[in-house]
């Protein structure tokens, strides 16, 4: 069974297409309208062997802010719904990234509970290109809303603010696929619940 799923979100600030495919090979087609925002993405799927394509249109004109969340928001979707009801998935994944100086370490569980516990601001803010680093927080904040996910990000060092936030969308990226894999010997859904 092939997991993936398209989304398509319109709204008076953005419009936003995501096709995204969880057993893929890490192609990627981004488009957002920012630069920095675009190879990040595109670092994302190569490094969790995730075929995504990515087409948004945005305000960019007032600032990047609806543009990324939007992004995300619309990403979250397309996870949740190719996962469906996420048997026999590992469910946990965990990853830590170094670039040069920063280090940063990502723990996710697709439990379906919403939760993003975000220590990973770099020690200065700035823009990156187009890139509002502070929108780094936005993004993965929507991503777990709309994915249910629960997600640990934590900046463990680094000073450079491009580093850290290329880290972050590494370390994500190999948690999430780590997450995501399906497991033979997982029998249904992996919960005493018996649902995610």
């Amino acid at each position: 069974m092939s997991r993936e799923a398209t989304v398509e979100r319109i709204t008076g600030e953005t419009e936003v297409r995501v096709r995204f495919q969880v057993d893929g090979a890490g192609e990627g087609s981004i488009e957002t309208g920012i630069g920095f925002f675009d190879h990040m993405l595109d670092a994302f799927a190569r490094h969790g062997l995730f075929d995504l394509v990515v087409h948004t249109e945005g305000d960019l004109h007032v600032d990047g802010h609806h543009t990324v969340e939007d992004t995300g928001i619309a990403l979250g979707q397309a996870l949740a719904q190719a996962l469906d009801d996420r048997r026999g998935i590992r469910r946990y994944g965990e990853a830590t990234v170094p670039l040069d100086e920063a280090l940063v370490r990502v723990v996710v569980d697709c439990s379906g509970r919403p939760f993003l516990a975000w220590h990973a601001d770099p020690p200065t803010w700035q823009m990156l290109g187009d890139y509002d680093v502070a929108l780094t927080s936005e993004f993965f904040r929507a991503v777990s809303v709309h994915a249910g996910l629960t997600l640990h990000v934590d900046l463990i060092r680094g000073t450079n603010a491009h580093h850290v936030v290329e880290a972050t969308f590494k370390a994500f990226a190999r948690a999430l696929d780590h997450a995501t894999t399906i497991d033979p010997r997982v029998e249904g859904v992996p919960s005493t619940k018996g649902v995610l």
